[in-house]
């Protein structure tokens, strides 16, 4: 009880009210006595005052100018957006103007074999019966220690399609007999690049997002068949077993194919020799 009287009477410490005291005696406390303090309080508290008046009115000039300068820039990026985005539809209609010529050459210069020549070549659009081959990753991804076979210490997912993946697909469905190959769309043609840019896997340097639906004209329960069978079916059914890729194939009485966007179209002629000798006589040419 004494404990808590004391705490109760003496609730300034000791020592901050021999201070207080103190001040009180030296004259130091409360406001300034002299006049020359006075006018220096007051010089202080005008400049201060100055100071966030001025601040305040500048940031309410500046205010507009910088609100102006964020629309400039705002309009500047919609207008650069819109002029590149018509550049690229005057770069596919163009695109596509040179595909709708070089397949209208192509048939008119290919003789009997032009139509085959213009099929194998993607040259023109083709349906027909195939196989449906739908390609996707797995649901959950996993995450190794680069010890297994399809991890690296760039890319450990293993739960992912890779480029090296499709590639593997797309020749063993040439390989098993299939006459014209599409992924996602993209007509596939004997120069056609399956590459990766990172996560993303690249045709013909087209990005593709999965799942991944490649379709194959040919002959549908035989090429669904024969691919099962090869090498590169049985890969694939590996990456289902044990990475959890998703995968299915179906026969199907009529896939449509859509052609190229672009060819590139080149011709061999065999080599003249005075003498006979090199290419012309071995058959071999250049192209």
């Amino acid at each position: 009880m004494s404990l808590l009287t004391n705490v109760t009477d003496h609730a300034l410490d000791d020592g901050y009210a021999e201070a207080t005291a103190r001040r009180e005696a030296e004259g130091g406390a409360g406001m300034p006595r002299t006049l020359k303090a006075k006018l220096g309080l007051a010089a202080g508290l005008v400049l201060a005052a100055l100071v966030v008046t001025v601040g305040a009115a500048q940031a309410r000039f500046t205010a507009p100018v910088v609100a102006k300068e964020r629309q400039e820039l705002i309009n500047r990026v919609e207008s650069a957006t819109k002029a590149a985005d018509k550049l690229q539809d005057d770069v596919d209609g163009l695109r596509t103007e040179v595909g709708d010529r070089q397949r209208k050459a192509l048939e008119k210069h290919g003789g009997d074999q032009g139509e085959l020549v213009a099929l194998l070549s993607g040259a023109t659009e083709v349906h027909g019966p195939g196989v449906k081959l739908v390609v996707d990753d797995a649901k959950e991804t996993a995450q190794g220690d680069g010890s297994r076979p399809r991890e690296s210490t760039t890319f450990a997912d293993t739960g992912r399609v890779r480029d090296r993946d499709m590639q593997r697909v797309v020749n063993g469905l040439w390989q098993s007999g299939a006459e014209a190959i599409a992924i996602n769309g993209q007509r596939l043609t004997s120069f056609s690049a399956i590459r990766a840019a990172g996560d993303a896997i690249l045709v013909d340097n087209r990005p593709l997002v999965p799942p991944y639906t490649v379709l194959a004209v040919g002959n549908g329960n035989k090429l669904s068949t024969d691919f099962q069978d090869s090498a590169d079916g049985q890969y694939l059914h590996v990456l289902q077993q044990n990475y959890g890729i998703r995968a299915s194939v179906s026969a199907e009485g009529d896939v449509r194919l859509p052609a190229a966007p672009s060819l590139t179209v080149r011709t061999a002629k065999p080599m003249a020799t005075g003498a006979g000798k090199g290419a012309a006589a071995t058959g071999k040419g250049t192209s």
